[in-house]
C-alpha cells in the first residue's frame, strides 16, 4: 500500500514522506506484534525485556542494562521489571552488601513462555518480509542503520 492512499495525501515532501512511511509502518509492525502478545498477557516492551534476561544465557541482568538493551528507551524498566516479577517470568535479586545492587534473571515459565512465543512472532517475522529479496533486506537494514547513525 501506498502511504499516500494510507493517509489520504498525494502532496508532501519527500523528507516527510519518508518519515510517515517509517513511522507507521512501525506502528503496523508493532500493531501485529500486540495481537501475538495479547493472548500471553504480555506487551511488546514486557517481551523485550524476556529476550533481553534470555539473551543473557543464564547471567543476571542490572536494570541499567536491560534499559541499554531495550528498543524503546523510553520504557520505565523497573515497572516493566515489577510486572515480570508479579507472572513468575522473572526473578529479582537484591545484594545483600548493597541494597542499590539488583540483578534480575529471567525464570523457567519465563523461558517456557518464550519458547511458545517464538514461533508465531517469527512467522509474523517472515510474513512481513517475504515480498523482499534476501539484497533487499541486507539494503533495508543498511539503510534504516544509515537513519539511526
Amino acid at each position: 500500500m501506498k502511504i499516500e492512499d494510507a493517509i489520504k495525501s498525494n502532496d508532501m515532501p519527500l523528507g516527510r514522506k519518508t518519515i510517515i512511511n517509517l513511522l507507521y509502518t512501525a506502528n503496523a509492525i508493532q500493531d501485529k506484534t500486540v495481537e501475538i502478545l495479547k493472548p500471553f498477557d504480555l506487551s511488546p516492551q514486557q517481551f523485550n525485556v524476556l529476550r533481553i534476561l534470555r539473551g543473557q544465557k543464564g547471567k543476571p541482568a542490572n536494570l541499567f542494562t536491560i534499559q541499554e538493551r531495550m528498543i524503546s528507551k523510553m520504557s520505565n524498566t523497573t515497572r516493566l521489571v515489577d510486572k515480570l516479577i508479579t507472572k513468575g517470568l522473572v526473578n529479582r535479586i537484591t545484594c545483600e552488601e548493597n541494597r542499590r545492587k539488583v540483578e534480575i534473571t529471567i525464570t523457567r515459565k519465563g523461558l517456557e513462555l518464550l519458547a511458545t512465543i517464538d514461533e508465531p512472532v517469527e512467522a509474523q517475522n517472515e510474513s512481513i518480509i517475504k515480498s523482499l529479496s534476501s539484497e533487499e533486506i541486507k539494503q533495508l537494514n543498511t539503510i534504516l542503520e544509515k537513519i539511526r547513525d
